[in-house]
């Protein structure tokens, strides 16, 4: 078949590197007029961002220079020296390309350096500069095979990793006839040659001058365990994007997480101090209510008792987060796929041995947690001198109390929360998501608090047991049990609702958390010079 003539103009064309890298690492094919300044070995290297260019525009040469200027120049309507939404609009519509207002203003704010409303020559050139390099890790990303194509499958694999399940018509669709065009636009094609692949040149061209909206912004968007605390830090840690990890945002997003969960705690503390209290002390006998346990607490100790056990909550989230993540890293490596997501079965896995190795590096600080939140006034001065008095009296093995219901916990809390996560995600990425994935801030906290709520109610039981092995030793007379003989001695004495004791504390935190930590993590994104797109 014939290939049909491109949608974008020739001058358009040419701005773009010409050298004929091929970021797919496979038979890419080369541009037919290669600049005169490239040279044989290098319009044939096959490396992602190889060459001299390093995968950006060709910088070098008049002839591209001249070509950037004369671009610059025609999108500059009104001649003023920059370039304006309404000069976008009528100057790409001269050279055939069609871009929706929505579209030209994020451009416009891409590359808008210094907020002045338009587009300077310098910030033109910076904004295609930075797009193409974007352009290239999504065409790595979604090209699997690494021959320098992308076909439906690969289309359908790349969003089955996203949780997104489509069919291979659909992919087909997507493919070919990538974006309706308004009433007066045309309707505008990717794959150009029909052959039901794209190769670098038509995901360039087509791309050209059009806002990063792709596949990989679900990750971006779509953050859950980062952003949201619930206080319980069981789910499975986030995935980030080649551009997250090239560029060093990544520990910013984990930096922003733990500060974000660390206000989250603190304001909710109360509520899990009594969660705490209900667990351990409540019974048929002496069923505690939530009105009561605030009272008991603040008769016995005043209003600060209530934030006890708060410090050492927020101390551990930063050594349990670095070490889950680099755990998880290492894991996925360990699984043999250098994809830039995993699919679900595998990040469900991955997560889960990831928080087994983070609760069992930190779990000491989970049992110091309990004791302090239980503790009398008085009895200890310091997390240091409860750790001390706890070692003295009962040993190191009193450090790992509850270990085993804990780790087990981590099962059906990671795998229900990714679960109902991934579902809602789904349905909404597949019902709502016109313009873009981004779903804003009330679907997400609506998904988070959805996700996290079930996860905590499939996993409570063991949470409970947990909690109250940890604090055996704390309750006179009370007989040393295993987790079995907690769980049969519970449901024999209290029924099956007494292994949901302290739930109520419980959900009425969730909604809060989810909030304060969505709230602080996003101005802290932004103190920490995060982008967001």
């Amino acid at each position: 078949m014939q290939k049909e003539r491109s949608i974008v103009s020739p001058l358009l064309s040419g701005v773009f590197c010409q050298c004929g890298s091929d970021p797919g690492g496979g038979a890419g094919t080369a541009v037919s007029e290669p600049p005169h300044h490239c040279s044989d070995a290098h319009a044939t290297s096959a490396e992602f961002g190889s060459g001299s260019c390093g995968g950006a525009l060709c910088g070098a040469g008049t002839e591209q220079e001249h070509r950037l200027k004369v671009l610059f120049q025609v999108l500059d309507v009104n001649k003023d020296g920059g370039i304006c939404v309404n000069d976008l609009t009528i100057g790409l519509k001269k050279l055939g390309v069609h871009r929706t207002e929505k579209e030209l203003r994020k451009i416009l704010k891409a590359g808008d350096k210094d907020l002045d409303g338009q587009l300077d020559f310098d910030e033109f050139v910076h904004y295609l500069r930075d797009h193409e390099k974007k352009l290239r890790l999504v065409f790595k990303s979604l090209d699997k095979k690494n021959d320098g194509h992308i076909d439906s499958q690969e289309i359908m694999q790349s969003l089955r990793d996203l949780g997104v399940n489509i069919s291979e018509q659909q992919a087909e669709k997507i493919l070919k006839r990538i974006r309706k065009g308004q009433v007066w636009s045309p309707v505008t094609y990717m794959d150009k040659n029909g052959t039901m692949t794209i190769d670098w040149n038509e995901w360039r061209d087509y791309h050209l001058l059009h806002p990063a909206d792709n596949i990989p912004e679900i990750i971006l968007y779509w953050k859950h365990s980062t952003i949201f605390d619930v206080g319980e830090s069981l789910t499975v840690p986030d995935e980030f994007t080649a551009e997250e990890k090239q560029t060093g945002m990544w520990w910013r997003h984990l930096v922003a997480g733990g500060g974000a969960g660390a206000v989250s705690r603190t304001c909710t503390a109360p509520l899990d101090r009594l969660k705490v209290l209900m667990q351990v002390h409540g019974s048929r006998s002496s069923n505690m209510c939530i009105v009561g346990g605030f009272t008991q607490m603040i008769h016995e100790g005043g209003v600060r008792s209530l934030w006890r056990g708060n410090g050492i909550n927020v101390v551990k989230i930063a050594p349990e987060t670095a070490i889950k993540f680099m755990a998880y890293e290492q894991i996925k490596r360990l699984i043999g796929t250098d994809q830039e997501t995993l699919g679900i079965l595998e990040r469900f896995v991955a997560g889960s041995l990831a928080g087994a190795i983070a609760q069992s590096s930190i779990y000491p600080m989970e049992v110091l947690k309990t004791r302090l939140a239980l503790r009398k006034t008085g009895q200890y001065s310091g997390i240091a001198d409860c750790a001390k008095r706890i070692f003295q009296k009962e040993g190191f093995r009193a450090f790992y109390k509850g270990y085993i219901p804990n780790i087990l916990g981590i099962i059906p809390y990671a795998g229900i929360d990714l679960a109902v996560y991934e579902t809602l995600k789904n349905s909404w990425l597949q019902n709502y998501a016109t313009d873009s994935v981004n779903p804003g801030m009330f679907v997400l906290l609506a998904c988070g608090t959805a996700s996290s709520t079930c996860g905590q109610l499939a996993s409570y039981p063991l949470a409970l047991v947990r909690t109250r092995m940890q604090a055996q030793a704390t309750l006179e007379g009370a007989p040393q049990m295993s987790m079995s003989g907690l769980f049969r001695q519970i449901v024999r004495t209290e029924g099956v609702a007494g292994l949901y004791r302290g739930l109520a504390p419980n959900f009425m935190k969730v909604i809060p958390s989810v909030s304060i930590s969505y709230v602080v993590y996003e101005n802290l994104k932004m103190t920490l010079g995060v982008q967001s797109r």
